[in-house]
């Protein structure tokens, strides 16, 4: 689904898709968008900041107390601010207006293949276990102590990612490149914000993600005496 107020940018957008094979719903009133959105189950949405009836941010809110599905933000400004609310509220992903339409083809692919994506029995890694934490890759599911924990796609992949390289520290870019599958133009900061939703879900858990200064983020199991 495309949300965008602008028509030129939802045909454009539609064209490119429907190009590539997928099918394709627009609106361009946000609180049309929120309904549709919950109503017709999309396998992912295109979402606009700047919308009559009922603001981007608005609409991301309240179909994250609902739906996991992907969400792409647009946005016509580049200001950090917008991008990390959007991310805060549970944007996937993000692009600054104007952009390349093949560009946006690229990201829905990305998030569309890492949403779809599952192993077969075959090839199933085997469950991560670090004191509190376990990670079930073929279910997608994480427990604390027990607790089980709910995670985003994004934030799951993340967790998954560092814990399977206990004690390796990875750049933020190096992040970008593993989890989110594409070159994400400099824009790290997505990376901490992800980080911080990870660490505000897992508080209280052993191991803990530690922040290497300079450098980004590892998954540490500290030796208990």
């Amino acid at each position: 689904m495309v949300v965008d107020d602008e028509q030129r940018i939802v045909e454009l957008a539609r064209m490119y898709l429907e190009q590539d094979g997928f099918r394709v719903t627009s609106t361009t009133n946000g609180t049309a968008a929120k309904r549709m959105i919950l109503k017709d189950k999309p396998n992912l949405v295109v979402l606009d900041l700047m919308l009559p009836g009922m603001d981007g941010l608005e609409v991301c809110r309240r179909v994250r107390e609902q739906s996991d599905v992907p969400i792409i933000m647009l946005t016509a400004r580049n200001d950090d601010i917008d991008k990390i609310v959007g991310l805060e509220l549970g944007a996937d992903d993000y692009l600054t207006k104007p952009f390349n339409p093949r560009e946006l083809v690229a990201r829905i692919r990305a998030i569309l293949r890492r949403a779809d994506r599952g192993p077969s029995r075959e090839e199933a890694p085997p469950p991560i276990q670090l004191r509190d934490l376990h990670i079930d890759a073929q279910r997608r599911r994480v427990e604390v102590g027990g607790r089980a924990v709910d995670l985003r796609m994004k934030e799951f992949d993340l967790l998954k990612t560092l814990a399977a390289n206990q004690g390796v520290v990875f750049s933020r870019e190096r992040l970008l490149e593993v989890v989110w599958g594409y070159d994400f133009a400099g824009e790290t900061r997505t990376v901490d914000v992800h980080i911080a939703h990870l660490r505000h879900k897992l508080r209280g858990m052993e191991p803990t993600i530690d922040t290497v200064w300079g450098v980004g983020y590892r998954l540490d199991v500290c030796e208990k005496a």
